[in-house]
């Protein structure tokens, strides 16, 4: 016997308990566990969050904060950093979930650090591009020390325009044009510092 297994609405993952401390993502409907993540992809989230600090606020950066974008379902994402806006910041405070909502103003910038994996292609270059694309974010930036390379993708008229950085190129952002990091730093953040 077969049993159809019905997706969730964003209602209903807002309203779940999960019973345990795993990260999950909602895509299209269906929860989804996130993998663990290594050492260097944490060191890689906290270094940039340091990096980013020097131009922001402490309290528009974030870290594991949930962001529901666009899809033919209910779709959450948790990028590994966002910097967020005053304006959404303050749509934050006080909330008993640290999840920015379709009514809520987008991140200025969220920031994935790629995962090992056989979707890691797809999951970060392809559904992610296209989800934050559409919810607006201006700079999506893929840290990839599998691949070696950072992309920085900006917004431009609704689509995003990629420049992959690598080795000791200097990474652009136009957010933050004062940032000075080299795509090395960004990947080997105990290995030189920022």
């Amino acid at each position: 016997m077969t049993t159809a297994i019905q997706p969730m609405t964003l209602e209903d993952y807002l309203n779940h308990d999960l019973g345990s401390d795993s990260f999950y993502e909602l895509v299209n409907g269906e929860l989804v566990e996130m993998p663990s993540e290594s050492d260097l992809n944490h060191l890689i989230a906290i270094a940039l969050m340091f990096a980013f600090g020097q131009f922001v606020p402490s309290f528009l950066l974030r870290n594991k904060t949930e962001i529901v974008v666009s899809g033919s379902r209910a779709t959450t994402r948790v990028p590994d950093l966002m910097v967020l806006t005053e304006k959404l910041a303050e749509a934050l405070t006080g909330s008993t979930r640290s999840i920015v909502l379709l009514d809520m103003p987008s991140p200025l910038l969220v920031v994935e650090v790629a995962s090992p994996g056989t979707d890691r292609a797809n999951r970060d270059y392809r559904y992610k591009r296209s989800e934050y694309a559409a919810r607006g974010i201006l700079e999506y930036w893929i840290a990839d020390p599998i691949a070696a390379q950072v992309t920085v993708l900006t917004l431009v008229s609704g689509l995003y325009e990629a420049a992959v950085f690598k080795g000791n190129e200097a990474v652009v952002s136009p957010i933050f044009p004062a940032l000075t990091l080299t795509a090395e730093q960004v990947l080997q953040p105990g290995g030189q510092s920022l």
